[in-house]
Parts: C-alpha cells; sequence; structure tokens
C-alpha cells in the first residue's frame, strides 16, 4: 500500500501524532548533502528538518544558538523528535540537546562525529589556510577541549547511536597523523562517546558514509528500535558492512 504524505499544516492532529528528523550537515557541508538520507526517512512517514547553519563561518556555540529556534518550534509540530547528524553536525545536536533539549527528544544518530575531536585538525588548526577555509568551529574539533566545549557539548545522556567509516581516500592523513582504523577524517576510536548506546563500523569513506545503504538502513533501524542491529550481544556491535 502506498504511503500517503501529509505536510507539516496537513491535518495537525495527525501530524502531531507523527515523529519528526531533524538532519544536521558537517562543517563544510549543505543540507543537501543529506538529501539521500532525508528521502529514505520520509519514505518511513517520518517529517523531516534538513537545515543549513554556517559551519565555516561561526563557532559551536553560536552555531547551537543559531538554529536553535527552528530546531524548537519542529519539535513542537511532531510527537518525538530524533536527530540524525553526519561530522560535526554531531557536536551540533549534542550542544542543541544539552542547551535546548526538546521535551519530547527521541533518539540521535551521528555518522562519522569527532566527538573526541581529530588529529587532522591537532596537525592543521594552527595553519593559516585551515583557519581561513574551516572557521571558529573548525579549530573546535581538535582533539583538545577546552573548558567552554566541554561545557556546550554536556553529556550523553539520550539514546545514542554512532557510526563510523574505516576506508579512506586520503591517504596521508590515514597513515601518517590518524590512528587507524580511520576514515581519513577522523579515527574510529574517537568517534566514540562515554554513555552512547550502540556503535557500528561500516566500510566507507568519510565523505560517503551519509550515502552508503547499510549506513542509512541502520540509522533507520536505530531511530525506529533503538538498536543497530537485532538480537544484539555484547557492548557494542562490532560488524563491519560492505558499501553498497
Amino acid at each position: 500500500m502506498p504511503l500517503t504524505f501529509l505536510g507539516p499544516d496537513d491535518r495537525p492532529g495527525e501530524a502531531r501524532a507523527r515523529e519528526g528528523v531533524v538532519l544536521l550537515h558537517g562543517i563544510a557541508r549543505r543540507s543537501a548533502s543529506l538529501g539521500r538520507m532525508e528521502r529514505a526517512f520520509k519514505a518511513e512517514g517520518f517529517h523531516t528538518l534538513n537545515l543549513n547553519y554556517p559551519g565555516r563561518k561561526a563557532d559551536l556555540a553560536s552555531i547551537v544558538a543559531e538554529v536553535a529556534p527552528q530546531v524548537a518550534g519542529f519539535a513542537a509540530g511532531v510527537a518525538r523528535v530524533h536527530f540524525v547528524t553526519h561530522s560535526m553536525g554531531g557536536l551540533v545536536a549534542r550542544g542543541l540537546i544539552n542547551r535546548h533539549r526538546p521535551a519530547n527528544l527521541g533518539r540521535v544518530v551521528m555518522l562519522g562525529t569527532p566527538n573526541g575531536g581529530s588529529e587532522v585538525a591537532d596537525f592543521l588548526h594552527r595553519m593559516l589556510p585551515y583557519r581561513l577555509f574551516f572557521g571558529p568551529a573548525g579549530v573546535q574539533l581538535t582533539t583538545f577541549r577546552d573548558r567552554d566545549l566541554v561545557a556546550l557539548l554536556g553529556e550523553v545522556d539520550f539514546p545514542l547511536g554512532i557510526i563510523a567509516a574505516d576506508r579512506s581516500i586520503w591517504l596521508i592523513e590515514s597513515f601518517l597523523i590518524l590512528p587507524r582504523p580511520n576514515d581519513g577524517r577522523v579515527s574510529v576510536a574517537r568517534t566514540r562517546v562515554a554513555g552512547m548506546t550502540d556503535h557500528l563500523t561500516i566500510h566507507s569513506t568519510h565523505d560517503l558514509l551519509i550515502l552508503n545503504r547499510a549506513a542509512i538502513a541502520a540509522s533507520l533501524r536505530f531511530i525506529r528500535q533503538g538498536r543497530f542491529r537485532e538480537n544484539r550481544t555484547g557492548e557494542e556491535s562490532r560488524v563491519a558492512l560492505l558499501d553498497g
């Protein structure tokens, strides 16, 4: 039976009963980068809010403050609000939840998020080209977290599934800078964070992870069920799925 999709203003009672997903892109990307992910969630009946934010123009606290009103308005119109994020978007989500937590918060999926920072940022953040291109938030992606950033991110006290990638086209970063395994931008180890619910590693690159069919399917499963895999045993899901 084909699904019928309602606009956010159509039949308010029915729309309010549906769940919503906020999508947050990475530092140098736009909302279009999460288009395939958004379409997958819409096909499953979710409302979506796929936000653009000035990733290269502001620090993380300013980004959080800018997008918070849009997220609050969206959350007010759905039964539960979830987050699906890529790369630095996961840190934006943590700041939002810590400072502006929706009362109807559901689950969160992070793909390739440097929860523990990135050694690539450690290596490059003092260089002028890096600072000019990635801006204030790029400097905050190092493995060193100052007091203000720690306070912004807070502790993970919500259902969180993390998907990491372990393939790379960035050979210098992968072999000379980052601990292995990594995706050329962040190591698998530094995607993890205390309090996470589940963790999954997929054979993909950092940039292609959000287009990976296995990653999209896993994201949907976690938002629906709170786990990446059924019949899961052990502390984490240690499985590598082929790109496809």
